[in-house]
């Protein structure tokens, strides 16, 4: 990600970073006819979904959840679990398989409609709703977590999260 002031930072502007990180990452994959750089970059992409999911839903998602955001934030969880899903799949399947590349239109897919609704719904109600200093305090929490989890593949983790519930 990119280098940014760790005080001006909020936590909707840390998660749209992520968003356009994995919008590339699928370009990129997309437009990969090697097999092992393909398998790469899709690693590398579960890794940032598996970080930027377990940050949303164990920080960002309870600081969002009032009587008039719940329904949103609610149906980002299970829109989550549609995607560890696709995930899980994905990470069984090698590239060469004639499925990967279905599912990984299929995820593209899931994860564009998510990031679609977050950023025209949920991330405005979010600055409305949460005071600046509380999103630069959730932003700084974020990136300890997300400090924490790197480079430790977290996207192994993705299929026993299927096993958790949802909220």
């Amino acid at each position: 990600m990119k280098e940014v002031d760790a005080d001006k930072i909020t936590a909707t502007d840390l998660l749209e970073a992520q968003h356009r990180e994995v919008e590339e990452l699928f370009e990129a994959i997309s437009d990969s006819e090697d097999p092992a750089e393909k398998k790469e970059l899709f690693e590398t992409l579960a890794d940032k979904l598996a970080i930027h999911t377990k940050l949303e839903e164990e920080i960002f998602y309870p600081a969002m959840r009032t009587k008039k955001t719940d329904d949103m934030v609610l149906e980002a969880f299970v829109e989550h679990t549609s995607i560890k899903r696709l995930l899980a799949d994905l990470l069984a399947t090698e590239p060469q398989d004639e499925l990967f590349d279905a599912n990984m239109k299929v995820l593209e897919e899931q994860v564009e409609h998510h990031v679609e609704e977050e950023e025209d719904d949920l991330f405005p109600a979010a600055k409305k709703l949460l005071p600046r200093e509380e999103q630069l305090s959730l932003a700084q929490e974020m990136a300890l977590l997300q400090e924490d989890l790197e480079g430790n593949d977290p996207r192994n983790e993705i299929p026993s999260e299927l096993q958790q519930p949802i909220v």
